[in-house]
């Protein structure tokens, strides 16, 4: 037992050609470990536990939501300077290369976790007969899954990352590998995927309550993250077919969650399976695991969260304030919510949306920034009233999963990439189909969010009032329809910066994903003008937006810096050309 304990311990360890944490060189221990269905499956356990570790989930809010419009940095009352100085560097786009969020050792841990069930599982089906084939398949395509979601959150955080399908197991083995083109990962992504997706881990077999059904890659889980990344090609690289992929395995999540919907005694019928407004918050944030979702890390004990959106200091104190704070967007005058208009075409929401009321605290007053409440509190909204106080965290302390992926994302990831099929080439008759399907999605996602006394104000195709004829919007007004309604479905849930990213992608030319931008800039050429729309949105947030916008310059400073100590100890790795060593770094924030 005691070396059984040691290897998985050390299997916890991160081993990358950039890190001089390594595993040790103990041949018995690994020896005997790999010998038993049980034992695998503790390590198939411990890669999530890796990817649901604080440290983790801290980099994937902060990855997902720091460069964007929807949150600030630490207010002057924060005094931790290490953390405040970073997350001001990022906002700024003075990110220097030392930058404690400029770090992937903790995805690379995850990654070589997976890397060493999938290299050692097999051998156990010889000698434990009750791990059989089906057993190590379905353990191998939650390990692929796992992976490749991992090199997913790196390519588009990092661009330019190594790409290791070896599991590092001792110290004799070459760590020195260079950085591959993003979309080598991300073919190397879809690969595993589609294998994965021929034996997956069935959702039907779980109960409703049953945590594993959304806690482990399923079917849906693989077909949704396998939907995001080819959406994520298709609008860096403009490709048709990329996003005929994406709708296919939208479709294949959205029959799949429908098939496995039970009806309430008295539920009338619905085309999606999802929570009405006035128990959205209770089902998604408080519950978890909703029927809705999809995949989704499972904490126990997660100051990742809470931390970062509700207190920094101790987590049996009420004092302190989160180290990211909701922007004045959110109130209720401003242009994400409007809850004192009727709806108009840019304005899709009424003083009924229960989203408004449950993303922060106080967000009608008159402050410079609002604590965020979404995936803090266990205090229900049902009813229209804006929470004047921050709650207390509740009998769950800090125990709050980070969502992945949910039904509402997979609607509007078919919504986005059906509007971009839309070619002005095509009959009217073509480009109004495509734009109402994407369009019904939409609706779907928004209505279910008024409160049962507004569901009258819901958006409308078309009526006899000109402000709801959405019919009549064109294709870039749908395409900021799409990403207006992320914004309000998935705030401060880590998706933004993508979406804005992708948004981005779509209006720009010449972008080289086949190349690095070391070897782009090595052959001295330009890269891609970043789009000054998606520029605005990102800014408008701070007073000095043109001066932040000036120095997002092009495609290399949409990216995280390499990590300064990573080059230092692998040769091999290129900077991002957008950084500067950091004893040449000039901070002006």
């Amino acid at each position: 037992m005691k070396k059984y304990l040691l290897m998985i311990v050390s299997s916890m360890m991160l081993v990358s050609c950039l890190d001089t944490i390594i595993l040790p060189d103990d041949k018995t221990v690994d020896e005997d470990f790999w010998k038993t269905k049980q034992q695998v499956g503790s390590m198939v356990t411990a890669a999530y536990a890796a990817m649901a570790s604080n440290d983790v989930m801290a980099h994937l809010l902060v990855w997902g939501e720091s460069r964007t419009d929807e949150v600030l940095g630490p207010s002057s009352n924060v005094d931790n300077s290490t953390t405040k100085t970073a997350l001001d560097e990022i906002s700024a786009v003075n990110i220097q290369t030392t930058n404690m969020f400029a770090q992937w050792t903790s995805l690379y841990t995850v990654i070589n976790r997976c890397n060493i069930v999938l290299d050692r599982a097999e051998a156990v089906m010889s000698e434990d007969p009750n791990y059989t084939l089906g057993d190590y398949q379905v353990d191998r395509s939650q390990m692929l899954a796992l992976r490749a979601l991992c090199y997913f959150y790196l390519v588009r955080n990092f661009r330019d990352v190594p790409y290791i399908a070896e599991a590092y197991m001792n110290s004799s083995q070459n760590m020195q590998i260079a950085q591959s083109a993003p979309a080598v990962v991300l073919q190397h992504c879809i690969d595993d995927l589609e294998e994965a997706a021929l034996t997956p881990l069935d959702a039907r077999g779980y109960t409703t309550s049953d945590w594993q059904r959304v806690g482990r890659f399923t079917a849906d889980g693989i077909h949704a993250l396998l939907a995001d990344i080819y959406l994520w090609r298709a609008s860096v690289m403009h490709s048709q077919a990329d996003y005929d992929r994406c709708i296919d395995y939208c479709n294949k999540v959205i029959a799949s969650k429908q098939e496995q919907h039970v009806k309430g005694p008295n539920e009338t019928a619905k085309v999606y399976p999802l929570a009405n407004a006035t128990d959205l918050y209770e089902r998604l944030f408080v519950e978890q695991n909703a029927e809705e979702s999809i995949f989704e890390l499972q904490s126990t004990s997660n100051t990742g969260i809470g931390q970062y959106y509700y207190k920094y200091k101790s987590a049996n104190t009420n004092g302190g304030e989160g180290w990211l704070r909701a922007t004045t967007i959110f109130a209720s005058t401003a242009s994400v919510y409007n809850t004192t208009t009727s709806l108009s075409a840019t304005t899709l929401y009424s003083a009924g949306d229960m989203r408004y009321y449950s993303a922060c605290y106080i967000p009608s007053a008159s402050e410079a920034s609002y604590s965020i409440r979404k995936m803090i509190t266990e205090n229900t909204v049902s009813g229209k009233t804006v929470a004047t106080s921050r709650d207390d965290l509740g009998n769950g302390g800090l125990n709050r999963n980070l969502n992945i992926y949910r039904l509402p994302d997979v609607m509007l990831m078919k919504a986005e990439a059906l509007v971009q099929q839309v070619d002005t080439l095509m009959a009217k008759t073509t480009q109004d189909s495509l734009l109402h399907t994407a369009f019904e999605l939409v609706q779907a996602v928004n209505s279910r969010a008024l409160h049962p006394d507004n569901q009258g104000d819901s958006i409308r195709w078309s009526s006899n009032t000109t402000a709801t004829r959405f019919s009549t919007l064109s294709k870039d007004q749908f395409e900021q329809l799409v990403l207006q309604e992320r914004m309000r479905e998935f705030c401060f849930e880590g998706r933004r910066w993508y979406d804005l990213v992708r948004y981005n992608y779509r209006h720009v030319s010449g972008v080289d994903y086949n190349r690095t931008l070391a070897a782009i800039n090595e052959a001295g050429e330009e890269l891609p003008t970043n789009y000054k729309d998606m520029l605005v949105l990102m800014t408008r947030k701070r007073d000095d937006a043109s001066g932040v916008q000036a120095k997002m310059a092009n495609e290399a400073y949409l990216y995280m810096p390499i990590p300064n100590s990573d080059i230092i100890v692998c040769p091999l790795l290129r900077q991002n050309p957008a950084y500067k060593d950091t004893n040449e770094y000039e901070k002006n924030y």
